[in-house]
């Protein structure tokens, strides 16, 4: 399994479009810093072939610990929730 780290996009960056390593950083970061403050006032981010983040209001339940089955609390919570986009969910199905 791969994984696509802040360094990666950003020498992508900076191969396609011929940036400085510096200002291929600084834009990751910059778009990176826009989706997080977006969802954190509550806002829904779709990038348009791509997907949609959301936050998802989790209710506190019971559970139980895998370990020993005894019920726990689980405290209400805020997640990220990403739906990915059909034109997205058909290129991974498409890839073999």
């Amino acid at each position: 399994m791969a994984t696509i780290t802040r360094i990666d996009l950003a020498n992508a960056l900076k191969e396609r479009f011929g940036l400085t390593s510096v200002d291929s950083y600084k834009m990751i970061d910059i778009i990176f810093d826009e989706i997080e403050q977006s969802l954190i006032h509550g806002e829904e981010v779709k990038i348009t072939g791509f997907g949609t983040f959301k936050i998802l209001s989790k209710s506190a339940r019971i559970g139980r610990n895998p370990k020993t089955g005894i019920p726990a609390v689980i405290s209400a919570r805020r997640v990220t929730s990403f739906h990915p986009s059909a034109e997205f969910r058909k290129q991974v199905a498409n890839k073999k």
